[in-house]
């Protein structure tokens, strides 16, 4: 099992790219941006392929930020003491645990003693505790007592991993236990210890204990109205940092519902940065950034960008952008999401944001360095390229291409290309999107396709094509029935013209030689 550096032998970042300042590489100028795509580079060349584990947290509750959810709830909750005495003499505690708990409970010197000198002790009251009581409010008070004395210091971790080792238990089953109770304080504050002890430890999680909380976390962000969404985040945000957790998250689909919450454009901006924040870090990954563009990564971060009004989030936006143009390692790639980004229009919001001052040099920095590529990929845009980033953009709309005859004629049968990825790219779109101009262009290139490409009647049925275009056929929309006819009307035509010429043909074989 690879190990994660304990957090004494790594270098350390903020959680949040907010708080505090730090110096920029090659610069003597403070600025915002703590973590950047160079410094978060230059750390990568320290530590391998891990994202910063060990956070720089300034304050007891530095990771779930000052005014999320679960902080607010988890104040009120510690005014609320628990009446330990009473447990003792009902005897649903031990002597041992009563003595430890009313050590630990308060901070100052007391609980500092215990922690050095019964470490083992201390753990193991805090897992009877919560295997023995039942009572959701006494249940959310020992949590709080954990998640802040982990706090207080992060080396900390290594008694609970103590504590199992020695009972040969697994640490993580009483914690993810308490991830299924039905109370939303228990689970989210649950959540939050797990990613301090995942990301803390000397060890990292591995094997169904990580895959059941990633999964966790991401079926989490698609709960309707969940007002732990920002704590969710934070554990996220902790989470994604470490390449184990990384890679695991991209395979449960972790960017596939990332990319639809964010789509919904129903968040506040602090939810934005956040899961804007784990698609930058995923994209240290070189696999994973050659794949980000499947997944309308782009289209909807150009969304977001076109609509921000927070620097923060034009900040991890414009980072993302310059990562899946550098982190790729095959240039096509890096020059497909070029020309995606100039079909989403960011080269306009470029434009916007250059005539902007920006205290974060970093800001500056990115939006030369996008406009230069975005520019130099223009340069040199083939029709067909063009075209390609515009069908995978899932943005269509009546550029020049889909009316032009030399085009269809010229690449037609270029839609098969990579097992018929684009041709699977428009039946997607006439099966899922609700733009009605995607719809109407959708049809109208399929119809084209059919027309220009001999076999494109097979290939389209075999596909499954055929059945969407002719289901639009009564969409309430009047241009995309208008569409829709015209395809239906080229694929028989398609047909009879072929009927045609087998006919010619079987008449000259027919004919007698003379």
């Amino acid at each position: 099992m690879s190990k994660v550096p304990t957090p004494m032998a790594m270098p350390t970042l903020p959680e949040d790219i907010d708080r505090g300042e730090h110096k920029h590489h090659g610069k003597g100028k403070k600025s915002k941006h703590l973590v950047t795509t160079r410094n978060l580079s230059g750390v990568q060349s320290v530590v391998g392929q891990l994202i910063v584990t060990a956070l720089q947290v300034t304050d007891v509750y530095g990771v779930a930020g000052a005014t999320s959810v679960l902080v607010q709830r988890a104040n009120e909750i510690r005014q609320q003491k628990v009446n330990w005495p009473s447990y003792l003499q009902s005897q649903m505690i031990t002597q041992e645990d009563y003595e430890v708990i009313i050590a630990v409970e308060v901070p100052g010197q007391n609980r500092q003693v215990r922690l050095n000198t019964q470490r083992y002790q201390v753990a193991r009251t805090f897992m009877n505790l919560l295997g023995h009581i039942s009572k959701d409010q006494t249940i959310q008070y020992i949590l709080i007592l954990v998640d802040d004395i982990l706090s207080e210091e992060k080396s900390r971790v290594e008694i609970f991993k103590e504590c199992a080792r020695k009972n040969r238990e697994s640490m993580w089953s009483p914690f993810l236990n308490l991830l299924t109770r039905p109370d939303t304080f228990i689970i989210n504050m649950t959540a939050r210890i797990i990613a301090k002890l995942a990301c803390w430890s000397r060890e990292p999680m591995d094997g169904s204990d990580l895959t059941f909380y990633l999964t966790w976390l991401k079926d989490q962000l698609r709960t309707p109205n969940n007002e732990y969404i920002q704590s969710v985040g934070r554990c996220l945000q902790m989470m994604l940092r470490v390449e184990e957790y990384r890679t695991i998250f991209y395979q449960l689909d972790g960017v596939v519902t990332i990319v639809q919450v964010l789509s919904t454009g129903k968040l506040n901006f602090q939810i934005q940065y956040q899961l804007t924040f784990c698609l930058w870090v995923l994209t240290f990954n070189t696999a994973i950034a050659e794949k980000m563009n499947k997944y309308s990564v782009i289209p909807t971060l150009a969304d977001i960008l076109s609509e921000s009004i927070k620097e923060k989030v034009t900040r991890i936006v414009l980072a993302v952008f310059r990562n899946l143009i550098e982190k790729p390692e095959d240039p096509v790639n890096a020059r497909e999401n070029c020309i995606q980004m100039v079909q989403c229009k960011v080269l306009k919001q470029l434009e916007i944001l250059a005539q902007r001052k920006f205290e974060d040099e970093d800001i500056t920095s990115d939006i030369e360095y996008l406009n230069e590529k975005l520019q130099n990929s223009i340069q040199d845009l083939s029709s067909f390229e063009e075209y390609c980033s515009e069908v995978k953009s899932g943005r269509m709309e009546w550029s020049p291409v889909h009316k032009s005859e030399k085009f269809w004629r010229e690449n037609a049968g270029r839609l098969n290309e990579k097992n018929y990825e684009l041709l699977k790219i428009l039946i997607n779109l006439l099966e899922t999107s609700k733009d009605t101009l995607v719809l109407s262009v959708a049809c109208h290139d399929i119809g084209e396709y059919t027309r220009h490409y001999s076999r494109g009647k097979r290939v389209l049925e075999q596909l499954g094509g055929k059945q969407w275009v002719m289901h639009h056929l009564t969409h309430a929309d009047p241009n995309v029935r208008y569409e829709a006819l015209l395809a239906v009307q080229k694929l028989m035509v398609h047909n009879w013209e072929y009927l045609g010429k087998q006919l010619e043909k079987d008449a000259k074989e027919s004919t007698p030689r003379t």
